[in-house]
């Protein structure tokens, strides 16, 4: 099915959910409780919590949270004694008088009024900076509705400022100086693999993110995948009776002009709520790569000094819609398809200097690879949770579809010639075709036990099924004679089952101290299939996944948390693919049939002062660890590089957040890392023991200014590091961005500098064996951002509850 028809067909699906709420009205059993919050100069305060207290008990009866205007409406079909309790980050809270919730009762509070905790700098009135960062027992949450980099940002960069996480120029996220980590959304993962997943963060305009979550050391109801922990993206809970959204538009400047625009619609009525998200971007960047090598000849050393300029340029169209139905108040069932489509071009253009001993003339490569590509993915999730009882048993279950389509074409022409003559030019032309899908197919059910005060019991049970199928054609052209077939050409078929099941306990040893154990245990069997080679590698094995945490309160300024566990990362599928990439003439990628899954023992202890500021220790383990692997042939003078599995690796890492508050205006966010990395191995007949110690300062500064001004400058650096063979020098950069609201907040105006002094530059070595390379790379890195957004609602405040599906599969397509 082409990538029209499916987008068509999502779009038909949200409109005919749509088409449904007229014909449903709240029922006359449900009471309506709404009203508005505001501050104490009668603006409207957006996400604060609202909440119904039994007024015996302190429980909570119903809550909501307030819209992007401040408005809220609670539903329940409940009877008690109750107050209202307003509470938002940065304000006093408020309390009701006590009044009588009954079914039909309706009642307007109208404006709720709240106090900011800050008051304003002499005569000029400024809104205190509400705190960036959140610490938790289990998981790090940072804030970032509202921020001056969310607004004129994508979500990948925001991601990639967050405390521990480092997004490299490739789009690979690293959590605490470790690749592997699980990108969930809205506590769902995500199905897609670094390459994939980078691209839609690119396109989701970061004003669409509520906090990001990082959870270093995730429980057995995690699924196991994913070494390095889990980063869960909040979105903004969108709450209007009746139809709310935002329109934005803006560009990026880097060398190139990269447009963006994105229309959110959420619309409600009774029972019925649906939402839907269109996002279009044009990602874009220009890569100026400096390679030498030296290659050790009988002659003596001849040297390779390579300038290229690749230039990127990606259209990505993504929609996303969900359709929810409150079959009651203890059941809700609802729909979410997603749909994307994405054109990339790339265009390598590079000139070699080639100096042979014993040879007066140098001789000279200059190379171009253009290529293009197509890729689309249609996504579809069902979801259904029902409360079985009143003591909090509930029971949820996903079932999810993917299918991706990704085919490229790539030509490498090829001219070389030495010295000045140039009559005598050697022509050659390396054609490849490759073309790639995938179907994954999961099912999952997960269910929560209370059993006594304060304990619970989680289990749950889930499967997962992937087909894919991958056909890589390599032909080769002479001095402008017809294309050839090449041998390596391969067709590829892998095919992936695993059968999951998990038990977790939450309990507690006393008021100060709590603890859960869990243990997860997963059978996967895995068959790739080189139908070229005839080829068959099946593997199959069954681990368990082990996991503790433990709580210790000390005071209530200072409390301690541990956490344990094991986790596995399965390789990406085409990495399993027996294939032959040419990067250019000096370089090929191969893939790697025997490559392994890798597990990893983590260990961390985290110290929380005051819920403020955070000292965390951290170790890890990780045996089979994939590594990119430079393998050098001195005869022919070439490159090639395939992933392979490490013997094993050590992670021992320090993390300090230290927010500081210098004035009521200028709230600063600090954040400090030390990384030991040893990396050992057997790479053909020679052994790598290496370690490094590197660090990452990190220092965020927000501004609240007058007149609605708001601005935020950051700056990172990160100090030398090695890199398995690697070694990359260290490099920091500055971004900052300012941006004004008006017309109460309908309309904002934003601009964004990125790598403002042109600082991020990466060089890189290495020099190991018979291998002497160093890179220098700068990727155009430098850039202004212009964004524009107005938001528009119509209606009273509600919830809107969403599911976006639930499985790591597609974290591993590349």
């Amino acid at each position: 099915m082409k990538t029209t028809n499916l987008l068509f067909l999502t779009l038909f699906t949200y409109l005919f959910g749509v088409s449904n709420l007229a014909a449903k009205d709240v029922s006359k059993d449900v009471s309506r409780i709404t009203g508005k919050i505001i501050d104490q100069n009668e603006q409207s305060v957006p996400y604060a919590n609202v909440a119904l207290i039994d007024a015996v008990s302190g429980n909570l009866v119903d809550g909501a949270v307030s819209d992007e205007n401040g408005f809220f409406l609670i539903e329940s079909v409940k009877t008690a004694k109750v107050k209202l309790v307003v509470s938002s980050i940065g304000f006093t809270s408020f309390e009701s008088e006590v009044f009588a919730l009954a079914p039909g009762l309706i009642k307007a509070f109208g404006a709720v009024s709240v106090q900011d905790e800050m008051t304003g700098l002499d005569e000029v009135t400024v809104k205190s900076t509400r705190p960036e960062i959140i610490i938790e027992a289990d998981k790090t949450t940072i804030n970032v509705e509202g921020t001056v980099m969310a607004e004129g940002s994508n979500a990948l960069d925001v991601i990639g400022r967050s405390p521990g996480i480092y997004v490299d120029q490739d789009g690979i996220i690293n959590l605490n100086g470790r690749t592997g980590a699980t990108v969930m959304i809205n506590d769902r993962l995500t199905y897609m693999s670094a390459t994939d997943l980078a691209n839609f963060l690119r396109a989701m305009p970061a004003d669409n993110i509520k906090s990001i979550e990082v959870i270093n050391n995730p429980s057995a109801r995690f699924d196991a995948e994913g070494s390095a922990g889990v980063i869960n993206i909040k979105l903004k809970k969108n709450t209007v009776d009746g139809m709310f959204g935002n329109i934005q538009a803006g560009a990026l400047y880097n060398g190139q002009w990269l447009p963006t625009s994105g229309i959110a619609l959420n619309v409600k009525k009774g029972k019925w709520s649906t939402n839907a998200n269109l996002n279009y971007n044009h990602f874009g960047r220009y890569n100026d790569l400096e390679i030498n090598r030296n290659f050790s000849l009988p002659e003596g050393i001849s040297k390779f000094s390579q300038d290229s300029r690749i230039t990127t340029r990606n259209k990505n169209l993504f929609f996303n819609g969900a359709a929810n139905y409150e079959i009651n108040e203890n059941q809700n069932i609802a729909i979410n398809i997603q749909a994307s489509d994405s054109d990339d071009s790339d265009d390598n253009k590079s000139l070699t200097d080639i100096i042979t001993p014993g040879v007066s003339d140098i001789s000279y490569l200059d190379s171009r690879n253009d290529s293009k590509g197509n890729g689309n993915r249609i996504f579809a999730n069902i979801h259904y949770d029902a409360k079985l009882d009143t003591l909090g048993t509930k029971i949820s279950s996903d079932i999810d579809f993917t299918r991706m389509n990704s085919d490229s074409e790539s030509v490498l022409t090829n001219m070389q010639w030495t010295g000045e003559n140039t009559a005598e030019i050697m022509n050659s032309k390396i054609l490849t075709l490759n073309d790639m899908y995938y179907n994954i197919f999961t099912a999952k059910v997960d269910f929560v036990k209370p059993v006594g005060k304060g304990n619970t019991i989680e289990t749950g049970v889930k499967g997962s099924w992937v087909k894919s199928d991958n056909n890589l054609n390599l032909s080769k052209s002479q001095e402008e004679g017809p294309f050839v077939p090449d041998p390596s050409s391969n067709s590829f078929i892998y095919n992936e089952n695993v059968l999951a099941a998990y038990i977790s306990y939450k309990g507690k040893f006393s008021d100060k101290l709590s603890y859960q154990v869990g243990l997860r245990g997963e059978h996967s069997d895995i068959t790739g299939n080189s139908v070229t080679l005839n080829q068959v590698n099946n593997q199959k094995y069954f681990n368990l996944f082990p996991s503790a945490f433990m709580q210790h309160k000390i005071s209530d300024n200072y409390q301690i948390v541990y956490n344990v566990n094991r986790r596995i990362t399965r390789p990406n599928y085409r990495l399993l693919n027996p294939f032959v990439y040419y990067i250019d003439p000096l370089t090929t990628e191969t893939g790697n049939p025997n490559l392994k899954p890798q597990y990893s023992n983590n260990f961390e202890m985290n110290h929380v002062v005051k819920g403020m500021y955070q000292f965390t220790l951290g170790y890890s383990e990780t045996e089979d660890a994939f590594m990119q692997v430079f393998v050098q042939n001195e005869d022919e003078r070439t490159t090639t590089t395939y992933t392979d599995n490490f013997d094993k690796t050590r992670n021992a890492n320090f993390r300090a957040i230290i927010p500081v508050d210098i004035k009521e205006w200028w709230a600063v966010s600090n954040m400090v890392q030390v990384n030991y990395n040893q990396y050992k191995s057997q790479i053909g007949d020679d052994y790598l023991n290496s370690a490094n110690t590197s660090f990452m300062v990190r220092s965020q500064h927000n501004f609240t200014l007058p007149m609605g001004f708001k601005a935020e400058v950051m700056g990172i650096y990160l100090g030398p590091q090695i890199w398995g063979q690697g070694q990359i020098s260290g490099f920091g950069w500055v971004d900052a961005g300012v941006t004004k609201s008006i017309l109460k907040d309908k309309i904002t105006l934003s601009v964004n500098g990125t790598d403002i002094f042109r600082t991020q530059v990466i060089n890189a070595k290495i020099d190991f064996a018979a291998i002497d390379t160093n890179f220098r790379q700068y990727r155009s890195n430098q850039g202004v951002r212009f964004t524009l957004k107005y938001n528009f609602s119509k209606g009273e405040s509600f919830r809107v509850k969403s599911s976006s599906g639930s499985s790591e599969e597609r974290n591993r397509l590349d």
